[in-house]
């Protein structure tokens, strides 16, 4: 058996569903305060390998966990009176949780604490032909994941370590990579779900 080389990636059209994040090198996506100072401080090209863009092209639905939801919700829109509220995607958002959450008026967001396999159903009913993005957390995609309903994982890796945080995924989960390149100061991968017979 072969060893398959990495390739360059020349686009970000994905499988159906995708978990796609920023990770530190130690393999957390957010600090113990749930916070992504350490990605805000990075060179990244807009138009570069694995880039955001051309990710939510091709998204016609999203899920969410609640603390990834309320971090959205808190940066996005902030200070402001809930009259303005103005959600930053124009897709579904399904926001897995079992808390009431303030919801962003005339935003399509459904909160639920659903079986992820009954969300994906929904999920991928509203995205019609257009590629599903999970959003994070860590546990929510590895939720997924073990459900059968993950294909990819896209990270791109910042040159910078947290020694603590939420984990990019807090349960083994089996992968190939697929693709490898450099966006700026960031590594990025394209990983495969590999499904166990």
């Amino acid at each position: 058996m072969g060893v398959r080389s990495p390739v360059l990636p020349t686009d970000l059209s994905c499988e159906p569903d995708a978990y796609y994040t920023a990770t530190t090198l130690d393999g957390f996506i957010a600090d113990p305060d749930n916070s992504l100072d350490w990605l805000f401080t990075r060179e990244r090209d807009e138009d570069g390998p694995l880039n955001y863009g051309d990710l939510i092209a091709g998204v016609g639905a999203m899920a969410t966990g609640s603390t990834t939801y309320e971090w959205i919700r808190d940066h996005e829109i902030a200070g402001q009176d809930p009259a303005s509220w103005t959600w930053p995607y124009d897709i579904p958002c399904w926001v897995i949780t079992h808390r009431q959450l303030p919801v962003v008026p005339g935003a399509a967001i459904e909160l639920t604490s659903a079986d992820v396999a009954a969300v994906h159903e929904q999920m991928a009913a509203a995205a019609g032909d257009r590629n599903v993005w999970i959003v994070g957390g860590g546990e929510l995609a590895g939720q997924f994941a073990e459900a059968g309903l993950l294909d990819e994982v896209i990270v791109t890796i910042a040159p910078v370590t947290l020694g603590a945080g939420a984990p990019l995924l807090p349960r083994r989960i089996e992968l190939r990579l697929d693709e490898l390149g450099r966006n700026g100061d960031f590594a990025c991968a394209r990983f495969a779900v590999v499904r166990r017979p």
